[in-house]
């Protein structure tokens, strides 16, 4: 069975979380793109050309250690942007949402780009105050400030949406899914409802 669910939405909205309980409910495979990109900006970081680290990624820059780490993930929205870092990302993961089995990816533009027949699609936000809130919690060790990282969060907002190239937008026909005052379990069930009733 081909089943393709494409989660959507800006950092730190929950799409990571759902995603991953999607997956496990239905006994899909997961893909985070995110790591994609935050593989491709760690090596950038490190001196590489964004587009060669894109083409040639490999196992072990998905499985480093330092992909979470606040550089990283700006490094990952600025390669992001970039029209030849995201074509030589696209094949991949298109060839991972065909997948036998079913497949969830969660990112920027997979119900829109990556994934626009995708039987499902969610797009999952939150106010940018709770989602800083919540990147915050995740930073607590870091010592940033709340106010830095509110700064942050609405930066990447701007440049992930207004990239010329797979700008984040909602799907015409994806199910929005505002966790601001959800709780977690309240958010995944409404997203496993949507899967559900989809699967018939």
């Amino acid at each position: 069975m081909i089943f393709t669910v494409a989660i959507d939405g800006p950092a730190a909205a929950g799409k990571g979380t759902i995603g991953r309980a999607v997956a496990e409910r239905f006994g899909f495979a997961h893909l985070d793109t995110g790591l994609l990109y935050r593989a491709v900006g760690a090596r950038a970081l490190a001196g590489d050309d964004p587009a060669a680290a894109a083409a040639d990624l490999t196992a072990d820059d998905l499985a480093r250690p330092d992909l979470r780490t606040a550089a990283v993930a700006e490094a990952a929205s600025r390669a992001a942007a970039l029209p030849a870092v995201r074509a030589a990302l696209l094949d991949f993961q298109r060839r991972f949402a065909r997948r036998e089995g079913g497949a969830v990816l969660d990112g920027r533009d997979i119900g829109t780009v990556i994934c626009p027949d995708a039987q499902v699609k969610l797009y999952v936000t939150a106010s940018a105050e709770i989602r800083a809130a919540r990147r915050h919690a995740e930073l607590a060790a870091t010592g940033i400030a709340l106010a830095q990282v509110l700064d942050d969060v609405r930066a990447r907002d701007a440049r992930d949406a207004g990239r010329s190239d797979a700008p984040m937008r909602p799907a015409d026909d994806a199910l929005l899914l505002d966790t601001t005052d959800l709780s977690i379990d309240e958010a995944v069930a409404r997203a496993l409802a949507a899967v559900g009733q989809a699967m018939g």
